[in-house]
């Protein structure tokens, strides 16, 4: 284990998630943001190993140790075989659900730069970004962005009770200044520029989650820390970290990466 700056709390562990994670303290974390391996798509550098049992022990253990009314943020995607999606994503959510956790958005990431790797379809431009909470959210700081309309005036104009073209009688309102986000974001793919990382969080993703599902001094972790996003985000946001990550070259990437953003 490696304490970021001296702190106790700012914690990256070097090693396997399955066996580190039992090591915390139950319902000890707040926010659970990652982006676990995708099927067969990549091996880390042969350092993984990754199928239905390991994976179910993984959420098994992340519903361990977060905190009632805490956040899990899964962003996942499926790979294609033998010309079909695997559909591992949904297994993984649904099986979520069965040992506990409510679905409380499914969200999608729509990537504005997509490497281009298709022929026969549609070029995949987005990843699930799965919000499962344990309960009901306790911290939902649901980001707003700007109207387009505002200051517009306009009738309302479905009923509580009858038709959507009926007129109700509670008169007429002025579009506000901002409005909550759609729960589709777009956010152009992470640089690898600098980084001997093949797949990096963008920062704008992890930074967003952190603030609408956690308060200063929560306590945020990242179990597949890869290039160390997640800790960047956390400890510009006054998060508490921890960082988990099983390959040494990444560990020792990350570890650096997030200490240069505490200076």
């Amino acid at each position: 284990m490696f304490n970021l700056f001296g702190n106790p709390e700012q914690k990256l562990f070097n090693g396997d998630c399955l066996e580190i994670i039992p090591t915390l303290n139950k319902g000890s974390v707040d926010l659970i943001l990652t982006s676990p391996p995708y099927d067969n798509l990549r091996n880390y550098k042969n350092s993984l190993e990754w199928n239905e049992d390991i994976w179910e022990q993984v959420i098994k253990n992340l519903f361990y140790v977060l905190s009632d009314g805490g956040v899990l943020v899964w962003v996942v995607n499926d790979a294609t075989i033998k010309g079909s999606e695997t559909g591992t994503s949904f297994k993984q959510v649904l099986y979520a659900k069965e040992i506990g956790f409510n679905l409380h958005d499914t969200m999608i990431w729509h990537k504005q730069n997509p490497m281009p790797t298709q022929h026969t379809r549609y070029e995949n431009s987005f990843e699930y970004m799965f919000v499962l909470s344990k309960g009901k959210p306790k911290t939902t700081n649901i980001l707003r962005t700007k109207s387009k309309s505002e200051g517009v005036v306009r009738t309302k104009h479905r009923a509580k009770g009858g038709e959507k073209d009926e007129p109700n009688k509670e008169g007429i309102y002025i579009t506000k200044e901002t409005k909550i986000r759609h729960n589709v974001w777009d956010i152009p793919v992470g640089t690898t520029k600098g980084l001997k990382h093949s797949a990096p969080f963008p920062l704008q993703l992890a930074t967003d989650h952190i603030l609408s599902w956690s308060k200063e001094g929560d306590v945020v972790l990242d179990p597949f820390l890869g290039s160390g996003t997640t800790g960047v985000a956390s400890i510009s946001c006054n998060r508490n970290f921890i960082g988990i990550e099983k390959n040494t070259e990444f560990f020792e990437l990350a570890k650096n990466r997030i200490e240069n953003e505490g200076k």
